[in-house]
């Protein structure tokens, strides 16, 4: 590999050619400030598009100051980071930036943990001069199911772009106008909720400051809470206990689970289940859904459609829904765990309490913006009254605690509450990408060959790899498993499904990079991808940790069908635990 050697601020380092120059000061220890900048290296993700200036430095021979993110090492090359001229210009690239952003610090959702608000302070800005000749943008608010677009907070530093683009390939974003009025928005500048956004939230996740922010569900959620003829329960996606202490001091990847509970129980929910449940519960539909399309096409059933999709990612399903349609018949009918779960708790937990559905309020907390979207799908409802009634993300969760005053780190850990709150090992994983195959293998393994299965941990299928393959013998019967996480990586096994060249039995996909543990609502992790690592490494530790790893053998999933369901994707399984899918680019093109 050809290299280059230069100095940075006195220091000599060396480096592979094409390296920039914020890269090869990173590995000297010197912190080069930039707003525009993303690095998420092991998910293969950057953003440098040298907007936002604020990396300049000085590079001896050059006359005009150079961005650092954008700007490669060359042999012999002298930087200057923090020079008087650099210091100097910086400050005064972030006055311009700031003359034309909105003054509502106090209330903006980004407040204390807004990036641009933390450059102010590090740059020791305390007012900014001529912003009474500045002109302001007025942009109006643009309202979704998931996402709020408040574009006078744009600073075109086009992580958002990024994201929607080129990692997820949604293009739902894209640079709008000049000058003052410069922004990343819809094309054509239309609304969110007529473009082609899937709602995965990875633009809010990257988005430094208040341009990008989710629906607040919790004021609903308090007032469901607060009122005396309401049953409110809550279920907790796995992702969530593995993020949440983030946001109290924890190292990442500490799990709080019992924390969690205990916190939801302070908060005056009737019943705190979790969402683990679900997942096992979407395991024996889906795997029963996957053997059944196996069996009929070793038989030469033309019409049984491989490869199986799965179908727990609302985003993803948004996102075929909109680019391949002609293929929804291919995913799994399975709804998502958050869907199942609701589905049974106002139907079977009603019964248990004697109490009408209409008059239980179920709550999730979830890792993903998009889960907002899928629990206002009309199909997912009854009368009206929807099977989950509001979403709040962990970032929404965590701001709910802190504001009820309760002190996460001294909580007693607690149990969910049965029967909706025990689950396996499998049911956990589902939070990472690969996770939610592996549960599935480990339950088909099993009911396919009649076999005990000895060996649970399925570690070809883990990883961070944006496409990944492996094939699980069952016995004597090869099965070849697909897995992607990003829609765009999603997009390249589609593409080959599409044109018939795919060779795998089932394909999972996540749409968010590193999966539900990077998921649009979590902890903002600021692009440092070993925050994921350490998420998921925690799925699989609790994982590691229950008595149960495979859904099949929890005993309130046995009861469940045997009291309620009758056998698996039966008839009244099916209908309460399976949908169908929709054409959503002829909608979009109507509402256009």
């Amino acid at each position: 590999m050809e290299t280059v050697k230069l100095i940075i601020d006195n220091k000599e380092v060396e480096v592979p050619k094409g390296t920039t120059i914020q890269k090869a000061a990173k590995l000297l220890g010197i912190d080069i400030p930039t707003l525009c900048y993303m690095d998420l290296h092991d998910l293969n993700i950057e953003n440098k598009p040298g907007g936002c200036r604020i990396c300049v430095a000085e590079v001896k021979g050059r006359r005009n100051l150079a961005p650092t993110c954008s700007t490669r090492c060359e042999e012999g090359m002298v930087v200057s980071t923090h020079t008087v001229r650099v210091l100097n210009a910086r400050r005064t690239v972030m006055e311009f930036i700031l003359s034309d952003h909105p003054k509502d610090c106090l209330v903006c959702p980004k407040s204390g943990n807004c990036e641009l608000q933390s450059m102010a302070h590090r740059l020791g800005i305390r007012e900014i001069p001529g912003q009474e000749y500045a002109a302001m943008s007025t942009y109006r608010k643009d309202f979704s199911p998931s996402i709020i677009r408040d574009l006078d907070k744009c600073i075109m530093c086009r992580r958002c772009e990024t994201m929607c683009n080129t990692v997820q390939t949604v293009g739902a974003l894209s640079a709008v106008n000049r000058g003052f009025m410069a922004a990343v928005a819809p094309a054509f500048e239309q609304n969110l909720e007529f473009s082609t956004c899937t709602y995965c939230g990875q633009c809010v996740a990257v988005c430094p400051t208040g341009a990008l922010t989710e629906i607040n569900h919790v004021p609903s959620v308090l007032r469901a809470l607060v009122d005396p003829t309401k049953t409110v329960v809550v279920q907790t996606a796995p992702a969530v206990r593995a993020a949440l202490g983030e946001e109290f001091g924890y190292e990442p990847g500490t799990l709080v689970t019992g924390k969690m509970v205990a916190a939801l129980r302070a908060l005056g929910f009737k019943y705190v289940f979790d969402t683990d449940f679900a997942a096992d519960l979407t395991i024996i539909e889906e795997g029963t859904e996957l053997l059944d399309r196996l069996t009929r096409h070793l038989k030469g059933d033309k019409t049984a459609r491989l490869p199986i999709l799965t179908s727990c990612c609302p985003g993803w399903v948004n996102f075929f829904e909109e680019y391949f349609p002609d293929l929804k018949d291919v995913p799994s009918t399975s709804k998502s765990p958050q869907q199942m779960f609701g589905a049974i708790a106002k139907t079977y937990f009603a019964d248990i309490l004697g109490i009408n559905r209409k008059d239980m309020v179920v709550v999730s907390i979830m890792p993903c913006l998009a889960k907002k979207y899928e629990c206002q799908r009309p199909e997912f409802s009854v009368d009206n009254n929807p099977d989950v009634d509001f979403s709040i993300s962990t970032r929404e969760l965590a701001a709910f605690i802190k504001q009820a005053n309760i002190d996460l780190k001294t909580l007693k850990d607690e149990e969910f509450d049965a029967p909706l709150g025990e689950s396996s090992g499998a049911g956990v994983i589902f939070g990472t990408t690969g996770g939610v195959i592996e549960a599935a293998v480990r339950t088909a393994y099993e009911v396919h060959t009649g076999k005990k299965l000895e060996r649970v941990d399925f570690t070809e299928l883990r990883g961070l790899e944006g496409v990944r393959s492996a094939t699980i013998d069952f016995n004597g019967l090869p099965i070849n498993i697909g897995i992607a996480h990003g829609l765009g990586n999603a997009r390249k096994l589609l593409d080959d499904v599409r044109s018939g060249k795919s060779q795998f039995h089932a394909i999972e996909v996540m749409a968010c990079p590193g999966g539900c543990i990077g998921g649009g609502g979590q902890p903002l992790h600021h692009g440092n991808s070993e925050i994921i690592k350490e998420r998921a490494a925690a799925l699989y530790r609790e994982d590691r940790q229950k008595p149960l790893r495979k859904s099949h053998d929890n005993p309130f999933i046995k009861k469940l069908y045997e009291e309620f369901l009758g056998k698996p994707n039966g008839e009244k399984a099916h209908h309460l635990l399976h949908t169908h899918y929709f054409d959503k680019k002829k909608k979009i093109m109507i509402k256009q």
